[in-house]
C-alpha cells in the first residue's frame, strides 16, 4: 500500500484561485478519510462532538470478586480510565487464559451474544464485563488452571495480561458485552 509522509504531499503545487479554505479542508478532510496504513492501531478519532474510543493505555485492567450461582463461576472484568478525558468502549472484549508461561489454555471466550451498547467512560470511573464457566465439571472435564487472563478492551489489538486463576470446566467460557 502506498504510504505518504504527509497528505499535503499528495495536493497539486499550485491550487486554482477559487479554491476556499473551507473547499480546501474539505480536500484535506477528504485525504485523511481515505487514511494510510499504520504499524500500530490507535484510538479512533473522535467525529465532531463525540469521544474517542479508549486505547489499552487509557484503561487500567482488573478483577472484581468471583460469584457463583446455578452451577456457574461468574468474574468480573474491570476497565477504569485513568486518563484525564472521557473516551468511550463498546462491545465485547477479547478474553483467554494463559498458564504461566503466557501459553493460551482451551479456546477464547465466546460472546454471549446480548446486545451491546456504547459505555462513556468518564476519567476514573469503571465498566465491566464478565467472564463465565460452569462451577466444577457439569457435562464436560475442566481444564489446567490459568495463572492469566489476557484481554483485548473492545476494538483494541493490544491486550493486557491480568493476573487471574481461572479455570474453564465443561468447554463453557462465555464473556458479556462491556456495561457500566
Amino acid at each position: 500500500m502506498f504510504r505518504s509522509s504527509s497528505p499535503s504531499s499528495r495536493l497539486p503545487a499550485r491550487l486554482p484561485a477559487r479554491v476556499t479554505a473551507v473547499t480546501l479542508t474539505a480536500v484535506l478532510a477528504g485525504l485523511g478519510a481515505a487514511g494510510t496504513a499504520s504499524s500500530s492501531p490507535k484510538a479512533a478519532a473522535p467525529a465532531s462532538g463525540s469521544l474517542r474510543t479508549c486505547a489499552l493505555g487509557d484503561l487500567y485492567l482488573s478483577m472484581g470478586r468471583k460469584e457463583g450461582a446455578a452451577g456457574s463461576l461468574y468474574w468480573t472484568i474491570r476497565f477504569t480510565n485513568t486518563s484525564t478525558t472521557s473516551c468511550t468502549l463498546r462491545g465485547y472484549p477479547g478474553v483467554s487464559a494463559l498458564d504461566t508461561a503466557h501459553r493460551q489454555i482451551g479456546p477464547a471466550a465466546h460472546r454471549t451474544g446480548e446486545h451491546a451498547s456504547t459505555v462513556r467512560l468518564a476519567p476514573a470511573h469503571s465498566a465491566s464485563a464478565v467472564i463465565r464457566t460452569t462451577n466444577g465439571p457439569l457435562g464436560g472435564p475442566c481444564l489446567r488452571t490459568g495463572s492469566y487472563l489476557r484481554v483485548y478492551p473492545p476494538g483494541s489489538y493490544h491486550a493486557d495480561l491480568v493476573p487471574a486463576r481461572w479455570t474453564i470446566c465443561s468447554h463453557l467460557f462465555d464473556v458479556s458485552p462491556i456495561k457500566t
